[in-house]
């Protein structure tokens, strides 16, 4: 271990820390223009290790001053799933500047943790002092910014939300399978075999045979609402009379057990969802940012929760077009060897967000908005006529279109309120958020 005691402290240099994160202890590297002048290689520079605990932390504050100031130190860790935000939280609290970077990809030959914690220092230190431009965007240090205290409380909601929802998908998908085999003609008289009454009426008759050899009375008992009907359930004895399901009792066997556990897994996820999304939608109606995102026709509050989350804070964002590119939405060239005329979507882009803007895209031609007059516009001018087919081609291009509008209206009408309330003077009370307004929209459309 390097006595890092007697090297004496530089107040004018910054000091770079890059810090490779695990469960139970994180070795440090620190490299600094005086630590490269007085050792010549950035792999001689000091490293150490460091529990993760209180105690940990604080010995790599102490360790850390002996070089430089807090104000002077910057700190470059992985994004290492979840093992790097408590010391992350804990520098941001005490007011020490921290990078992320995604996961790097390193030879097996040369991985260690102390190699990898001096190539973050030096990373760290080649785009900060240097200036060095790093030509792969996954090598690019991001600084991190504390999110907003109610992105802070709906991050986790949020992505519990979509664990849940895909958790209920998969259930859903194993239970139609399993309805393929057992009653292959159960969905031509009841189209959704995972609604709530044909779950019950598939976990109290199992079988095509159980269904044949109901009444039509005891089959309604299951079913308390209006749908299905008689009539539909009349037709389902007779689909179950007449079945081609498989016939093997062992094979049966094991599918009714699985179908009984996915059914009892699927109605508690649905309850943990609707739980859920009561207390998503109450936190989102409660906030500035909510109610200016919910203003928005096509956003609900389930999907205003996942923007505020993704975002964080909205000064994170320099433009609009940050924030499209960080959400998938954002256009590149389409660049071939003769031509560079024409566009496509760019891969990159939060995955969740991707999926929100796609569906918030499609809510919003379908309804009667402005972003529907837009998109029917542009596929007029720029989605050409199929005279095979008498369609129009590149509608999903109008589509990207509208939605880097809509991404557009929402910075800009985040960016607005946050300007506005870090011009407030301290203790005054803020206005009403402003809100989105059709009427505006539309006359600014026609400008």
């Amino acid at each position: 271990m390097v006595a890092v005691a007697q090297i004496p402290r530089l107040h004018n240099e910054p000091l770079y820390v890059g810090i490779d994160v695990s469960k139970n202890t994180h070795m440090v590297a620190l490299i600094s223009p005086f630590l490269l002048r007085k050792n010549g290689r950035y792999d001689a520079c000091p490293t150490f290790e460091v529990k993760n605990t209180q105690a940990g932390f604080d010995d790599l504050i102490a360790r850390m001053e002996c070089y430089a100031p807090r104000s002077e130190c910057v700190v470059l860790m992985e994004q290492t799933g979840h093992y790097h935000r408590p010391l992350q939280q804990y520098l941001l609290n005490i007011g020490i500047a921290v990078y992320e970077i995604h996961v790097q990809k390193r030879p097996s030959r040369n991985k260690s943790d102390k190699r990898d914690a001096l190539n973050l220092a030096n990373l760290l230190y080649n785009q900060l002092e240097l200036k060095a431009q790093a030509t792969d965007s996954m090598q690019i240090a991001h600084r991190v910014i504390g999110a907003s205290a109610t992105a802070t409380t709906l991050r986790p909601l949020v992505m519990r939300r979509f664990e849940l929802a895909q958790r209920s998908t998969r259930c859903r998908n194993q239970l139609i399978a399993i309805c393929d085999e057992l009653f292959p003609e159960f969905t031509q008289a009841i189209k959704d075999p995972n609604g709530a009454s044909a779950l019950r009426i598939r976990e109290h008759f199992p079988t095509p045979g159980d269904i044949a050899a109901a009444s039509v009375k005891d089959l309604k008992a299951f079913c308390p609402g209006v749908q299905p009907s008689a009539r539909v359930l009349g037709q389902l004895q007779e689909l179950a009379s007449c079945s081609v399901g498989i016939k093997d009792p062992a094979r049966i066997e094991a599918l009714l057990f699985e179908q009984g556990q996915l059914i009892a897994e699927l109605r508690l996820l649905r309850e943990h969802m609707e739980v859920l999304d009561e207390k998503i939608e109450a936190l989102v109606e409660g906030t500035r940012e909510g109610v200016i995102l919910t203003s928005i026709p096509m956003i609900s509050p389930l999907r205003a929760a996942s923007i505020l989350a993704s975002i964080g804070i909205i000064s994170n964002f320099r433009s609009s077009a940050a924030l499209k590119a960080y959400f998938g939405w954002s256009p590149v060239s389409n660049q071939t060897g003769t031509s560079t005329d024409t566009m496509k979507l760019g891969r990159g882009g939060n995955r969740l967000m991707k999926q929100t803007m796609y569906m918030t895209g499609l809510s919003a031609i379908r309804g009667d908005t402005e972003w529907r007059s837009l998109y029917q516009e542009l596929v007029l001018k720029k989605c050409p006529l199929d005279l095979r087919t008498k369609k129009r081609k590149g509608k999903n291009k109008a589509l990207g279109a509208v939605i880097g509008r809509i991404i557009g209206t929402i910075y800009f009408l985040l960016k607005k309120d946050y300007d506005l309330l870090q011009q407030l003077p301290l203790g005054e009370t803020p206005p009403p958020p402003m809100c989105y307004d059709r009427a505006v929209h539309k006359a600014h459309r026609r400008r």
